[in-house]
């Protein structure tokens, strides 16, 4: 497939008059003579919705699946040094209607996207069925990525396999599926993906969707379900072949941690699926909130750690925890590449810590000014891994190869002092989630995580004293979503 971000041109016609939104009725009327008639007519037409798919992702990537995959999470919190663009409202969970957090709005639009490429690339001549096929499983995927993003954050969710093309209320107003129908047309839309990649081949840059990337994917859902819908020993079994036939795929683990997330070596081999920021196509992404402007800078700290900063930027609005941060240790190569501790030294010569900002994500500078354009990173092998590890403990098998293969590159020479025996199926969950934590941190993975481990109450200082609230592990929905869709009702515990 053609680079989806070099058609643009196609994208934005497509994206603005073929892709409306599915819950606002203004956004769903034809604006143009350009209709969906007159344009599913060739290949190429295809290639242009499916990038106008991935632009409707990458909106949502820029921040919004941080915030729900990881914002209400122990991982985050105030740095004092700025505001906090009310990002507090989510570590502290303190969500509600008015201030609830991320729209589905956008998700909704990706998911109509997909919908328009699996009704009409069918019938479409393409130079080969492979291609073809190609681009419906890419669809697909997407389609079950988001409404698996969807159904973790609010639980029963409308649930839309037609395109929205028109406005009337029948098609645009539904009310919510309950999650296990939801979860049923996820792993309907995954299984018939995996059937059309022609190959486990990975596009170069790795972001667009592959049989590698669906895969991990399907261990993700898998393992959900497994924990969160009574799925048991059958899908932690699916989820473990979901994940060895991710390791039949080009993939490794690089030998050095911070080159997984250097700017110059985005769609490395660690990679299986991220979502494409580029210089002069995309806005910065969330990792912009996660770094030390000029102004903030302090004058009286060391000359190693300016050289770390290089050139400032972004607003440091939230910044990694305490709590977080103490669990790495210093022999841990992921610490360093994780964050960094700014420390000031007074008039005496003591050192007092003054901040942290987020290194993994610190993008590129040009002419002076630092862009956070960063590919985010949705699945890559780390990931897999440890994901094994856990389907591979609860059917009481040994997880420690797996466990060790992700540590051996973290600890290096220092790795036999943290070599992983396995203990307890309980003990074994509890080492794989933080290590899930140290590995992963600042990606988007830790809210859901927490959750599908039964810990978020345990271990998010804001949620200790909340026990038995169970709907905080949902998002709440805002009053505007509920204003445009009159079927739709609130989460519980939210009214």
């Amino acid at each position: 497939m053609k680079s989806a971000y070099k058609l643009l041109s196609i994208t934005l016609v497509t994206v603005v008059l073929s892709t409306s939104s599915c819950t606002n009725p203004l956004d769903v009327e034809p604006t143009s003579i350009i209709s969906n008639a007159s344009f599913w007519k060739t290949e190429d037409d295809v290639t242009g919705a499916l990038a106008g798919m991935y632009v409707k992702l990458r909106n949502e990537a820029q921040l919004n699946l941080f915030q729900l995959g990881e914002g209400r999470s122990e991982v985050m919190e105030w740095g004092k040094l700025v505001g906090t663009l009310d990002y507090d409202r989510l570590y502290l969970n303190t969500l509600d209607a008015t201030f609830a957090g991320p729209s589905w709005i956008g998700f909704y639009s990706t998911i109509n996207a997909a919908n328009l490429v699996i009704k009409y690339a069918p019938n479409i001549p393409f130079r080969t069925e492979a291609a073809k096929n190609a681009a419906l499983a890419q669809a697909y995927t997407m389609r079950a990525f988001v409404y698996f993003v969807l159904v973790r954050s609010w639980g029963d969710v409308p649930l839309r396999t037609e395109p929205t093309e028109g406005y009337s209320p029948e098609t645009t107003n539904k009310e919510r599926a309950p999650k296990a129908e939801v979860f049923r047309q996820i792993k309907e839309d995954i299984d018939k993906a995996l059937q059309l990649y022609p190959s486990n081949a990975f596009s170069a840059g790795r972001n667009t969707w592959s049989k590698a990337a669906t895969n991990a994917l399907k261990a993700d859902v898998y393992l959900w379900t497994a924990k969160q819908l009574n799925g048991g020993q059958a899908d932690f079994t699916t989820a473990l072949e979901a994940c060895n036939e991710v390791q039949k795929a080009d993939v490794e683990l690089l030998p050095n941690y911070a080159n997984v997330f250097a700017y110059t070596n985005k769609g490395n081999r660690e990679i299986l699926m991220a979502v494409r920021f580029q210089q002069l196509e995309s806005n910065n992404n969330y990792f912009e909130n996660m770094y030390i402007p000029t102004f903030v800078v302090p004058s009286n700290t060391d000359q190693a750690t300016k050289d770390i900063i290089g050139i400032p930027g972004g607003n440091i609005v939230w910044t990694p925890s305490a709590l977080v941060r103490s669990q790495f240790t210093t022999d841990d190569q992921r610490r360093n590449a994780s964050f960094l501790e700014i420390y000031t030294t007074d008039a005496s010569g003591k050192k007092n810590y003054y901040g942290s900002i987020v290194l993994k994500g610190r993008g590129m500078v040009e002419g002076g000014v630092r862009n956070f354009k960063d590919d985010v990173i949705l699945y890559r092998y780390a990931d897999v891994l440890l994901m094994k590890a856990e389907a591979k403990n609860a059917l009481g098998q040994d997880p420690s190869d797996e466990i060790n293969q992700v540590r051996k590159r973290a600890y290096g020479t220092a790795f036999d002092k943290y070599a992983f025996t396995k203990g307890t199926k309980e003990q074994n969950d509890e080492a794989i989630l933080k290590e899930r934590l140290l590995e992963l941190a600042f990606e988007g993975k830790r809210w859901w995580d927490l959750i599908r481990f039964g810990k978020a109450f345990d271990i998010v200082p804001s949620l200790q004293n909340r026990k038995g609230q169970d709907h905080l592990l949902l998002f709440p929905i805002s009053s505007y979503i509920l204003s445009l869709e009159p079927k739709v009702q609130q989460n519980p515990g939210y009214n």
